[in-house]
């Protein structure tokens, strides 16, 4: 390799590391300072709503299971062999009222009517019988009183006999009037319009008086027995309550599938207890006509069936002139924080008219118009400055 070769492999990277150095100089020499511009505090940005006055209904919801308002246990007044049973007493079967069940042999309290009805005869004859010797004994005593007035002698007039045989008559007739009732209890008819949940009997099982055959339900209401909050209790209208005798309209829901049904109904009562484990009221809601026997029911509408669980929304007492706001808009110490006119924020306390899931409404400490912080602000103080969402792009 010749000098002339090893001279600018060694010296030409000496030379470009000096012209970039001395570039570097150049520039660092003429470099301007950046102008110096004041900061300016444009506030935090929120989101808000506006305050206004309205008239809200209160609901409250809740959720229970249908029970039947009416359920008696069917029991036989006589003994004796099952003859007839109507097709319909099955599980589920339906009756109306004063309709055939099952009838009980009645030949043996056919002929205990007839005894009843000879007994009777028989009574009433001895009875005219005693009276007939009692009138001819007191002819006689007013004949031989020679107008004397010692005192009667019951025996010789007969008192004490026509006591008895009016007795014996009396007796009679209450047994012919039990025959009568025994006979009639042959043939066991429904109590109510009502629908069969048990059944244990059949044509020619003998049955014995007072043993339970059949579980019946009335058919003409149903009810749900619902928990609700004892703070939610003064917003209803409880029939009996305070001498009030409105009722609470509430709606029952039934969800089936991707449906839902519902059924109007209406506080009936509130029962004398509270719960102890939840401390909760529990209020019973009437329902009526559960299974559509009156009238014509919607298509697709289902009945509403014992044991199912349902939902139930109370409509309650009306607040007027209250505020409605998101229940984010409420913060420690029931405070509120106001944007005021000149983008401040304003601490202000509120007095609560209800509180709920998802809204708070608020009764007084407000103005309509103002302007309800809704965003979260850390370090939140009265004074700090603000700016609204809707003006953050400008």
């Amino acid at each position: 390799m010749s000098s002339r070769e090893k001279l600018l492999k060694i010296g030409l990277p000496f030379l470009v590391l000096l012209i970039g150095a001395a570039i570097a100089v150049a520039m660092i020499k003429n470099r301007r300072a950046p102008e110096k511009t004041a900061r300016v505090d444009r506030g935090a940005l929120v989101k808000f709503i506006v305050a206004e006055k309205s008239s809200r209904q209160v609901t409250i919801n809740s959720t229970g299971t249908v029970q039947p308002r009416r359920e008696v246990t069917i029991a036989p007044q006589v003994s004796g062999q099952v003859i007839f049973v109507s097709p319909d007493f099955v599980t589920g079967g339906f009756f109306s009222k004063d309709e055939v069940m099952f009838e009980i042999e009645k030949i043996d309290y056919e002929l205990a009517l007839e005894q009843a009805r000879a007994a009777l005869a028989k009574r009433e004859f001895e009875l005219s019988s005693v009276e007939s010797r009692a009138r001819i004994a007191r002819r006689e005593w007013q004949r031989l009183k020679n107008d004397q007035e010692p005192p009667a002698n019951s025996l010789a007039l007969y008192e004490p006999q026509l006591k008895d045989a009016r007795a014996n008559l009396a007796s009679a007739r209450a047994a012919l009037r039990q025959a009568e009732l025994n006979l009639a209890r042959t043939r066991l008819t429904a109590p109510f319009n009502c629908v069969i949940r048990s059944e244990n009997i059949d044509v020619g099982q003998y049955v014995r008086s007072g043993n339970n055959v059949a579980v019946i339900a009335g058919t003409d209401t149903a009810e749900v027995i619902v928990p609700v909050e004892l703070d939610d209790l003064h917003w209803l209208f409880v029939p009996g309550a305070g001498g009030s005798g409105k009722s609470s309209p509430a709606t029952v829901s039934l969800e089936i599938g991707t449906r839902t049904y519902s059924w109007p109904g209406k506080l009936d009562r509130r029962l004398g207890e509270v719960d102890p484990q939840g401390r909760m009221v529990r209020l019973a809601v009437e329902i009526d006509d559960p299974y559509l026997l009156k009238k014509t029911a919607d298509p697709g509408q289902p009945v509403l069936s014992i044991g199912s669980f349902v939902a139930v929304a109370f409509q309650g007492k009306e607040m007027r002139e209250v505020f409605a706001l998101p229940r984010p808009a409420l913060h420690q110490d029931n405070t509120v924080w106001v944007m005021t006119p000149a983008d401040l924020l304003k601490i202000k306390k509120v007095e609560i008219a209800r509180l709920e899931r998802e809204e708070v409404f608020v009764s007084a400490g407000l103005e309509p118009g103002a302007r309800i912080i809704l965003t979260n602000l850390t370090g939140a103080a009265d004074g700090m400055k603000l700016r609204a969402a809707e003006r953050g792009a400008e």
